[in-house]
């Protein structure tokens, strides 16, 4: 844990058994049998301590850096939220047989890649101001605790002071003051000795609580600079997101899409590759068996004989048809005029003998 106060703080802030000139000059001035100044001393610095103490709380509630780390966790969140890793060459290799899977995955990264970028920037700006913000409190605790260390002064000055009068009163006034009055017929002179007793204690007491507002103002003291320190580790934390991490990432996603575009390019120049081979063994294959197919076709007649014997057969045997069909004609032609001679004789002995017959009648 880093030390929150350095030596020469603790040096300054350590109880001193060295009383200065001032604490002495200071203590002439005392006079307890003035209520009213013994009531009134040093409370002005115990009224600046109690403010004080009241401002620094009010600064710490008033700046509560919880707010920073949950931009960190947004920041984290929003760095997560691009899934980076789907760009990584072993995600590509379910995607690569379909050029536009590929073209899809990458446009998806791009548009949220987008988006998240305007999340980030926006949080880094936040970032940049709360680190203004922590910075400025820096400073104001510097300030705060050089004001404390001043009121440890003048309380230790005060304190110092008020012992020298207590010692002073215990060991001169009092017992002076009771000689005088065992010495004395006056009654009033052993008052005189109980009021001072009252009044030294009542001293005595009022130091005792300056001697408590000095302890208030000793811790005080590390508490300021804890809280100062956390917030320097809070704006070292912030300037390393915005000058390191944040643009790291920035870097790590071009480096990733370059990647993927090799990747890309790679992947679907092996597909131009293997097209290219199948297409070279396909036209091989065909060229073999085209070439078969042409030499045996060089080594063949125009008309095969096969064909050739085919084409005579069916040719005699058509013309055998047809003299077939011919001489089936002939002598059916043949035998249609003798039938029609035939015919022709008959019609003629019918004609004649109606003929015949119509003469006789008429005679």
């Amino acid at each position: 844990m880093e030390q929150v106060l350095d030596k020469a703080d603790i040096n300054e802030l350590a109880v001193s058994e060295n009383i200065s000139p001032r604490a002495e000059e200071l203590a002439k001035t005392i006079d307890v049998s003035d209520s009213q100044q013994i009531e009134q001393y040093a409370v002005g610095i115990q009224s600046k301590i109690a403010d004080f103490s009241d401002g620094v709380l009010a600064k710490v509630r008033n700046r509560d850096t919880g707010y920073v780390g949950t931009m960190m966790i947004g920041l984290l969140g929003a760095i997560k939220g691009a899934k980076i890793d789907e760009l990584s060459p072993s995600s590509l290799v379910s995607k690569i047989p379909i050029a536009g899977k590929i073209f899809n995955a990458f446009k998806s990264f791009i548009s949220r890649y987008e988006k998240i970028e305007v999340q980030i920037d926006r949080i880094t700006s936040d970032l940049e101001k709360a680190r203004m913000d922590l910075l400025k409190d820096i400073g104001l605790f510097d300030i705060m605790f050089d004001h404390n260390k001043e009121y440890f002064r003048e309380l230790a000055i005060y304190i110092a002071a008020g012992e020298l009068k207590v010692k002073e009163l215990n060991e001169k006034v009092i017992p002076g003051l009771k000689r005088k009055a065992e010495g004395s017929d006056d009654p009033m002179a052993s008052q005189q000795v109980n009021d001072m007793v009252q009044m030294t204690n009542r001293f005595e007491k009022k130091v005792h609580d300056l001697k408590l507002s000095k302890t208030i103002s000793m811790q005080m003291a590390p508490q300021i600079r804890l809280v100062q320190n956390n917030n320097r580790i809070l704006v070292d934390k912030i300037q390393t997101s915005i000058l390191n991490t944040i643009p790291l990432w920035k870097n790590q996603i071009i480096i990733a899409m370059g990647i993927f575009k090799q990747a890309k390019a790679l992947k679907m120049q092996q597909e131009v590759d293997k097209t290219t081979n199948e297409l070279l063994l396909k036209n091989s294959q065909m060229l073999k068996e085209t070439s078969a197919s042409v030499v045996s076709a060089g080594e063949k007649g125009i008309v095969e004989i096969e064909t050739l014997k085919k084409v005579n057969a069916d040719l005699i045997a058509t013309l055998e048809e047809t003299i077939s069909i011919q001489e089936k004609g002939k002598a059916a032609r043949k035998s249609a005029e003798a039938e029609l001679v035939k015919i022709e004789s008959e019609l003629k002995n019918k004609l004649a003998d109606i003929k015949g017959s119509g003469q006789g009648r008429r005679i």
